[in-house]
């Protein structure tokens, strides 16, 4: 963390606050600038060992087939004030940083995981993105404003997930609470919805393989996969469709804002030429659509390696960054998404662009000015990009650390694997199982992002990260 320039510790001026904060007089209960909403059946999906909930969700069925979905986002600028030393701190490191042995989180504990963390059965400050959905996933009428909130469960990707994916009788932890079965199933239904409309828009399915190690004492004994299900689509297709509405209210507000884009695709012509192998011919320009179908296909056709040809072409495209959205400007928009408004809104807690959206969105709720200048977002938009790529550095690394002293017992054994990156500093690929990253040190000439390989095992250095192979050629 020190080496990519992050504070991992919070300082005594930030614990100070804190102490301050937590002395201070209880939540207030319902005022005419905020709507008591603590009784609706809310719950919140993520991971089994989360304790930083940013969002809650309750849907309902309306009459003649729309859906209304009311997002709940943790209100953390009511405790973080812009300025303050909490502030700053969290503007340094701009993120939460997971490196899967250890969380470095953007805010201290005593607030993200407690204060300003959408608990179970906890009174809550929120900003709430309220929208109808039309039955082909068209949001028909949304609105904005501050509530309070009560998580009335808290639920996790693989209990949800197996049970929408496989059928059956909800689970226990389900069915005990009154009315979540059906709240879940409409959850679904919308999730579904969203899902053909984002496709027709020319959304691309990109499915990257995540590998979190399982440690036991001071070893790590496997590396696992996080698998899709839909208990995470549904969470991604509604932070999706809330960050839509957020960006285009801004906007509507006429107040400079920030936007998640990721431009123009860095390396098309490589992805054309990786379509080819697979006998499909992309047009020598950019194009989401023709992209996305190429990509469906080669789902379907082989959905085991599809991971991996996603993490290529997720490589090819190029890293996402924020910039400022100006009102009455353009911006590049956001290609893999396939849309042109989309500001990241829905994770506080973790990240420091949503922190200065939710300042930018109860500004304009309460009819005061501006909180920030023109100059001021393109600094945080900088940071927030140099920061987020620092914090995938980390996180790279410390798979690696993992990786190492997993395959340490293993030296000579020859595997499959995927290039993954080509740079002045080497050729890099990750393993399909078990799913390692490391540098190929022999027998790399030639090579590019895509081709798949066999390797074998040279060496591994925990303690420096490294994890070596050399090129088998068949």
């Amino acid at each position: 963390m020190l080496e990519h320039e992050f504070l991992p510790d919070f300082g005594q001026a930030e614990m100070m606050e804190i102490q301050a904060l937590l002395a201070a007089t209880p939540l207030e209960r319902t005022g005419a600038e905020r709507r008591d909403l603590r009784d609706l059946l809310w719950s919140s999906i993520d991971n089994d060992e989360s304790l930083d909930l940013d969002q809650i969700e309750y849907c309902e069925q309306l009459p003649g087939g729309d859906i209304r979905i009311m997002i709940g986002i943790a209100d953390v600028d009511s405790f973080v004030a812009k300025g303050s030393a909490v502030d700053l701190h969290a503007y340094a490191n701009t993120t939460s940083v997971y490196t899967g042995v250890e969380t470095f989180p953007m805010l201290p504990a005593e607030l993200s995981t407690d204060k300003t963390s959408l608990k179970q059965g906890e009174d809550r400050k929120a900003v709430v993105v309220d929208l109808v959905l039309a039955p082909d996933g068209a949001v028909k009428q949304n609105e904005i404003y501050a509530a309070l909130v009560r998580n009335q469960a808290k639920l996790a990707y693989p209990l949800v997930g197996n049970w929408l994916a496989n059928g059956g009788r909800a689970p226990a932890r389900i069915r005990k609470i009154p009315g979540l079965e059906r709240q879940l199933a409409i959850q679904n239904e919308a999730r579904q919805r969203l899902h053909s409309r984002h496709q027709n828009f020319g959304q691309l399915n990109l499915q990257t393989v995540e590998a979190r190690p399982v440690v036991q004492g001071e070893k790590v004994i496997d590396l696992e996969l996080v698998e899709p299900n839909p208990a995470r689509d549904i969470i991604e297709r509604l932070m999706i469709s809330a960050n839509i509405v957020v960006s285009k209210f801004l906007e509507m507000k006429a107040v400079p804002s920030l936007r998640r884009v990721v431009k123009t695709p860095e390396r098309w012509d490589r992805i054309v030429e990786l379509a080819k192998i697979y006998g499909v011919h992309l047009p020598a320009s950019p194009s989401v659509k023709d992209l996305q179908h190429f990509l469906a296909g080669r789902k379907q056709a082989d959905p085991l390696r599809f991971p991996d040809l996603s993490l290529t072409v997720v490589k090819l495209l190029g890293a996402g960054e924020y910039v400022v959205k100006r009102p009455g400007c353009s911006e590049p928009g956001h290609f893999a998404l396939a849309i042109h408004d989309y500001a990241h809104s829905t994770a506080p807690n973790r990240r420091y662009p949503d922190l200065v959206t939710q300042r930018l969105l109860k500004a304009c709720l309460a009819g005061k000015p501006c909180p920030y200048t023109v100059l001021e977002l393109e600094a945080v938009a900088r940071q927030c990009t140099g920061m987020e790529k620092e914090a995938k550095k980390v996180e790279r690394t410390m798979r690696k650390i993992a990786a190492a002293d997993f395959l340490s017992t293993r030296i000579g054994e020859v595997f499959e694997g995927v290039v993954t990156g080509v740079t002045n500093g080497g050729t890099y690929a990750r393993l399909f199982r078990p799913p390692a990253e490391g540098r190929i040190v022999k027998g790399e000439r030639g090579l590019d992002v895509g081709d798949e390989v066999r390797l074998r095992l040279v060496s591994t250095d925990p303690a420096n990260a490294f994890v070596d192979f050399a090129r088998v050629k068949h």
